[in-house]
């Protein structure tokens, strides 16, 4: 399985978790939702991410939640492991592989600050859920505030068999891109499959610096599919185009404090979930922020009909 992830190419869609007006899970939602990542062509899953809200679900609703979607998707499925402690963590983890999980996610908490504080927790995550599952390292600075250089990753990816891919969203992280594969091509740095977020802000050029693909979470997993097939087909003015005509509403997406909001608006918007409410505490959108999007998705419906909703 390690084999499987360090390998793995193009889209890993991070799923929202849906939930009811009144904040309980919404099951049906988790289907539908579910359902709908596979349709538009993506690789993969991961579930129990930042932007799934994880940390405000009780420990049994997030095995209910990777149960669901493991029983939805032969796809291979990444599950978000962080925890404040380990023991949860090594729970999460053991459960999630016994129900048929990829791999696990880890992020680093924002404690951290040296490079031998980074390396030391990784190697205790390891060693509590098990050098048999394989795990991905989030290094994703702008939210987590821990700064991990490309010689740090180095040393994890070398330090643990089981690490199998870096979910990147550093910022600018472009460089960092090129010097991992360069690690990998000089033979310093086993190869792992790197998979950018950031809400895809920057995809068009991570693809050309060599990123495997993409593991974010944009309202229209379709263009991160599109993209990375263009790219990878030789098609860089098409994959640019398309990728330019999304941009203002991937922009719009990713501000910090409202960036879910406008994400499950949209998916409202489009069918995919029925509410877009988040469980407490959480961001609304105004009534003008909603025009604004609104006003997004109409222009973006001129290059791209999948937006005419």
């Amino acid at each position: 399985m390690t084999n499987q992830l360090a390998s793995a190419r193009g889209v890993f869609a991070i799923a929202a978790t849906p939930f009811r007006d009144d904040g309980r899970l919404d099951t049906a939602g988790i289907d539908r939702l579910t359902d709908f990542y596979v349709a538009c062509g993506v690789d993969g899953l991961t579930i129990l991410g930042i932007m799934g809200e994880a940390p405000k679900l009780e420990p049994e609703e997030s095995l209910a939640v990777i149960r669901q979607a493991l029983g939805r998707t032969r796809l291979p499925v990444i599950v978000g492991v962080s925890a404040s402690g380990f023991a949860a963590m090594h729970r999460l983890a053991r459960e999630s592989m016994d129900l048929g999980a990829a791999g696990v996610m880890i992020a680093p908490p924002s404690h951290l600050r040296s490079d031998d504080q980074i390396l030391a927790y990784y190697a205790q995550a390891v060693e509590a859920i098990g050098m048999d599952v394989p795990f991905v390292i989030q290094d994703y600075p702008l939210a987590l505030s821990v700064i991990m250089s490309p010689r740090v990753i180095r040393t994890i990816v070398q330090n643990h068999a089981s690490c199998a891919m870096v979910k990147h969203e550093d910022w600018p992280g472009l460089d960092k891109i090129t010097q991992l594969k360069a690690f990998m091509a000089e033979g310093s740095m086993r190869p792992v499959s790197i998979l950018c977020g950031n809400g895809a802000l920057f995809l068009d050029f991570e693809m050309e610096r060599g990123a495997s693909g993409a593991m974010t979470g944009y309202a229209f997993p379709e263009l991160l599919v599109d993209v990375v097939r263009l790219q990878r087909d030789g098609r860089r003015d098409a994959a640019h185009d398309l990728f330019d005509a999304h941009l203002p509403l991937i922009r719009y997406e990713q501000q910090p404090g409202i960036g879910l909001a406008v994400r499950k608006y949209v998916l409202k918007k489009r069918g995919i979930i029925a509410s877009d409410a988040q469980r407490k505490p959480g961001s609304s959108l105004t009534g003008t922020s909603r025009a604004e999007v609104d006003y997004l998705l109409a222009r973006l419906a001129r290059h791209d009909k999948r937006a005419a909703i």
